[in-house]
């Protein structure tokens, strides 16, 4: 998932190491993925109802979950795999590395997710890369562990968009994605996040709308 973070962000704080004289400590990918994850967990109270995502950073985060419930920290907390948009009523929280950080989607190498419907997705494909032909975009079909084509859990297939420039307005970029035949859902999350948490070299940073 890539994110565009608006300039529109009212605050923003940033928790960094202590200076030290020793050279910084490198962390993987995963690693920081984790410190996002477990970043987040912090906005967890008892008695929510959570709606659990999908990848390897909610992954963290779920474990996190699991092991303050087991320590009896958190209490009555209701899991659900399918969340509900509840723009005016939730929190919604986005845990990155800093990888993820774009200032727009294409040319960052970066993928953009289209969930599909398996019948005529070849059509689909060749539909959303000719929509975004002059972002020099290229449809890819993702496939599992074993080369076979990705399930969701919905039985739906993705399809990944690899985009070399800019594709302007993601508004009306979501707006005509919507509207190709066999597009179940994509990957932008536009206007949803309240709260972004980015683990990075220097440590977190936490980004407000």
């Amino acid at each position: 998932m890539a994110i565009a973070w608006s300039e529109k962000a009212s605050y923003v704080e940033v928790l960094s190491r202590p200076p030290s004289l020793s050279p910084p400590v490198i962390l993987t990918q995963d690693e920081l993925k984790k410190i996002a994850a477990y970043k987040a967990v912090e906005f967890v109270e008892s008695g929510m109802v959570l709606g659990l995502g999908t990848g390897s950073t909610a992954k963290h985060a779920v474990d996190r979950i699991g092991e303050l419930l087991r320590l009896g920290k958190l209490k009555n907390i209701v899991g659900i795999p399918t969340s509900k948009k509840t723009q005016e009523q939730a929190k919604f929280i986005c845990i990155v590395d800093e990888s993820k950080l774009v200032k727009h989607l294409g040319g960052s190498g970066l993928a953009m997710p289209v969930e599909v419907v398996p019948f005529c997705w070849k059509f689909t494909a060749n539909k959303l890369q000719n929509l975004f032909e002059d972002s020099g975009c290229v449809a890819k079909l993702r496939n599992d562990s074993k080369g076979k084509s990705f399930v969701t859990d919905n039985g739906n297939y993705i399809v990944d968009l690899y985009l070399k420039k800019d594709i302007g307005d993601l508004q009306v970029a979501s707006d005509a994605i919507l509207r190709i035949a066999g597009v179940v859902e994509h990957g932008m999350f536009l206007d949803m996040a309240t709260t972004v948490i980015v683990a990075g070299e220097l440590g977190i940073t936490i980004k407000n709308k």
